[in-house]
């Protein structure tokens, strides 16, 4: 009697350890990441990337199937570190793969955080822990929305892809070593000929809010003035700079430089310059009624303009923010010179933004002259691009970038700092 129940008890922890190693086997494995990449970049690696692109689709492929219910912008975030914006995404799954697309371009050369909480779940309901990876976009940092940006690295061609050089637009034009390893390549331009054109300037100009960000490096021996860009000249806008003396001088002699742009109002366009010498004259010291701040770059033996731009790289942005009617130049990350349209008589103080008032055959942004070559608006001779001496820039040209935004004094500072030789 005591062999059978023996017996029994040893079959009765058999089924036991059979049941109970059954259950454990049937534990489903918890979810887990396999892979993280855009295209060939791993995005799970020890180093985090610096060369994503602006467009990346970020593939994560995870070791179990994927809840698709649970894929969402709550659970699977990504932020933009410069300004902490949240990115909009659009996010898809399948299986075990997790697809995460940005609905818009990422910013050139910025850092972002992409996070995936426990909120996400495996298709039986297992828990992630939650993943924190960081990435860096390539190029030269460039904040997002840019409208049109050109950064010449072997080409003319937009990057944004709507506004690439004409295909007999690109004249005497070499690419170069730019100013730093981030940057790529620079459009150099040879002061007489050089000329790249871009169709449908017109679109590019007509905003109510807008800023012009570039870089140029100054490259004549000649001395004299210089037009770096231009949409049919004041017409549209106009970016130039006189260095005719390098150093400090009498006021006719201080090298100069501006922006001459086309302002719309109620029933009309009216041209204003953006202008700045580095003396130091405001409204109340000098200056026009609207100039309410301009940097002294002579106090002091300084240099003035030319000290910032005879060459040597040197980043410009112009902005006009049409809420507040202020315009805005900085060189280097600096604010240099602000004038405010408010202070301005009719029909300046009714700015409603920039506004395209040249002719429609000469809608062309030109890099390297002050207006297209063909169907000029401005008939000038001195403004005729066949002639030689007719102030062609010469030098270096680099990330041209146009927003139909305002951009912050904070960001133009970090584009400088994060973009300087």
């Amino acid at each position: 009697m005591k062999r059978k129940i023996l017996i029994l008890s040893v079959l009765m922890m058999m089924t036991a350890i059979v049941a109970i190693d059954s259950c454990k086997k049937s534990n489903p494995a918890p979810l887990s990441l396999g892979t993280l990449m855009v295209g060939t970049i791993d995005l799970n690696a020890a180093t985090a990337p610096t060369n994503v692109p602006v467009k990346p689709a970020i593939t994560a492929t995870f070791t179990t199937d994927v809840d698709m219910a649970s894929a969402t912008a709550s659970n699977i975030t990504l932020t933009e570190d410069y300004d902490a914006v949240s990115i909009p995404l659009t996010i898809s799954a399948s299986g075990k793969v997790v697809t995460i697309t940005p609905t818009t371009n990422l910013a050139n050369g910025a850092l972002y955080k992409l996070a995936i909480t426990t909120g996400l779940k495996a298709s039986d309901g297992q828990t992630l822990t939650a993943i924190n990876r960081s990435f860096t976009t390539m190029g030269s940092f460039l904040p997002a929305g840019v409208f049109a940006y050109w950064n010449f690295d072997g080409n003319a061609n937009d990057q944004t892809g709507a506004y690439n050089a004409s295909a007999s637009g690109v004249i005497g034009i070499t690419y170069v070593t730019g100013r730093n390893a981030a940057s790529g390549q620079a459009a150099s331009f040879n002061g007489t000929t050089s000329l790249i054109e871009i169709p449908n300037g017109d679109v590019l100009e007509n905003s109510a809010d807008f800023s012009l960000s570039f870089w140029m490096k100054d490259d004549t021996t000649a001395k004299r003035d210089q037009f770096v860009m231009g949409l049919a000249g004041w017409n549209g806008f106009q970016f130039e700079y006189n260095s005719n003396v390098y150093g400090v001088g009498n006021r006719a002699q201080i090298g100069q430089c501006k922006l001459a742009a086309q302002y719309s109002y109620t029933g009309g366009n009216t041209s204003q310059d953006l202008w700045f010498d580095g003396v130091g004259d405001t409204k109340d010291n000098g200056g026009w009624q609207g100039w309410t701040f301009s940097k002294n770059l002579v106090a002091n033996s300084g240099t003035g303009v030319n000290g910032l731009l005879a060459q040597q790289w040197a980043h410009i942005v112009c902005t006009y923010d049409h809420t507040t009617k202020i315009g805005t130049l900085y060189i280097n990350g600096l604010q240099m010179k602000a004038q405010d349209f408010n202070l301005y008589p009719t029909p300046l103080l009714n700015a409603t933004g920039l506004k395209f008032a040249g002719n429609a055959a000469n809608n062309s942004l030109v890099f390297g002259f002050i207006q297209d070559k063909v169907s000029p608006t401005i008939s000038d001779g001195w403004a005729d691009y066949s002639v030689p001496g007719n102030n062609h820039f010469k030098g270096l040209l680099d990330d041209v970038a146009i927003y139909h935004s305002a951009l912050t004094p904070a960001l133009i500072t970090l584009m400088y700092n994060s973009g300087k030789p």
